[in-house]
């Protein structure tokens, strides 16, 4: 998660400014995140890459898609370049006291704690620990220019998916031997893990996500470089004093938009066609391209759309719609993990076992219905307090000192 603005200024634009654009983008992105994730509440995660949900009809074939091509990876994408921007933040505040380092550890290791508890006790698709292990490579690198930061992001980036484009060819020319006892073998515990999820107990299914944790560990591979390299383009969108100053640089935002988003959406249409029709399994090459296309789209696609939201903060109008989001944005730690928590006690054995119930467009619409009581949530708890109740922790371990928790009219 980013740094939220309660002391930042983004100099020389007025701070109450930049930080509501920064707080509404993290909101936006906070309610994309939640309508990919929730499915993972109803399918097991040994489907994980294998594309949507086969055999979907009507409506919940069309959320689906839209769901493929609009919003899946990209929200991830802005987490991430929120993430880069706020290090990015810190660092500038950080160095002027002279113990950016030592302080940022400590935020890092306060990170990745939180992100295994939420992977072992709520939901195993955690990405803060990643981020957490991303982020000492962004520390590492805090001294190069922002345009070397840039370019290597973008290296690492592109690297990686031509990487994944090259195993799917690969997989062509040369047949995974015994890749149909794989397959069985996945298919076998797939099912194993859905009965544990939509019947077991609260240990059962702890241990079930333990296993699941260690399996999707592999991910880490690709994940972390992955997180890394959107965090070098998002401190490169702040340092460059683009993001700080919207308004001085329109003529950049407007030509991100215009080359970003149509490259972007090429590519994630051509994966959603690839990814027509029933995978043969994990070991389908067809699904390997999509799903390397779907994510070389999503850098682009996201750009693009963080230049149109940045463009439309600028006017009223835009920035009264965007301004809906950012109270969940300025507690986006602590709504991150609520929206686990209350999926969890929905859809899994040990709650209301709604697991594989609703279809694809329920599950989408509860993911809505809850970050909307999420927004309204916090807007009532920020009128009372400073930060939300894990931000305030978060800044305590950080800082070694309890920062004031009311503001200041409640204060007693």
């Amino acid at each position: 998660m980013a740094e939220d603005g309660g002391s930042t200024r983004l100099a020389p634009v007025d701070a109450s400014e930049r930080i509501g654009l920064l707080d509404a983008l993290r909101g936006i992105a906070l309610a994309g995140i939640f309508v990919v994730n929730i499915e993972w509440f109803s399918r097991p995660w040994q489907e994980f890459g294998n594309g949507m949900v086969p055999g979907l009809a009507g409506i919940d074939l069309a959320v689906a898609w839209l769901v493929h091509v609009f919003v899946a990876g990209k929200f991830w994408v802005l987490f991430s370049l929120l993430f880069g921007i706020g290090f990015a933040l810190m660092m500038e505040r950080a160095q002027a006291s002279g113990r950016a380092t030592r302080m940022y550890l400590r935020r890092l290791a306060v990170l990745f704690a939180l992100g295994v508890a939420h992977a072992l006790l709520a939901w195993v698709g955690d990405i803060l620990h990643a981020y957490a292990i991303a982020a000492l490579g962004l520390l590492l690198l805090r001294g190069l220019s922002p345009r070397a930061q840039l370019g290597i992001g973008l290296a690492i980036y592109v690297g990686l998916y031509a990487l994944s484009l090259l195993g799917g060819w690969a997989m062509v020319a040369f047949p995974v031997e015994g890749a149909s006892e794989l397959l069985a073998e996945s298919v076998r515990d797939a099912e194993a893990a859905a009965a544990v999820y939509a019947n077991g107990g609260f240990g059962e299914i702890t241990a079930q996500r333990a296993r699941d944790f260690s399996m999707l560990l592999t991910n880490a591979f690709g994940v972390v470089p992955m997180a890394l390299a959107v965090f070098l383009v998002g401190s490169w969108l702040f340092r460059s004093g683009r993001i700080a100053d919207v308004a001085g640089h329109r003529p950049f935002f407007v030509r991100m938009a215009a080359t970003c988003l149509p490259l972007g959406l090429v590519l994630t249409l051509a994966s959603a066609w690839l990814s027509t029709g029933d995978p043969d399994g994990f070991f389908d090459t067809r699904w390997v391209f999509a799903s390397s296309l779907h994510g070389l789209g999503a850098l682009p696609m996201t750009l693009g759309g963080v230049a149109l939201l940045a463009l439309a903060w600028q006017g009223a109008r835009g920035q009264a719609v965007m301004t809906f989001f950012a109270p969940a944005g300025r507690m986006a730690l602590s709504n991150y993990l609520l929206q686990s928590i209350v999926a969890s006690l929905v859809f899994y054995g040990y709650g209301l076992a709604m697991w594989g119930r609703p279809g694809q467009a329920g599950m989408v619409l509860f993911a809505v219905l809850v970050f909307v009581a999420q927004v309204l949530a916090s807007r009532w708890w920020l009128a009372r307090f400073r930060f939300g109740p894990l931000e305030w922790a978060w800044r305590w371990l950080t800082y070694g000192r309890r920062p004031p928790m009311r503001n200041r009219a409640d204060a007693v």
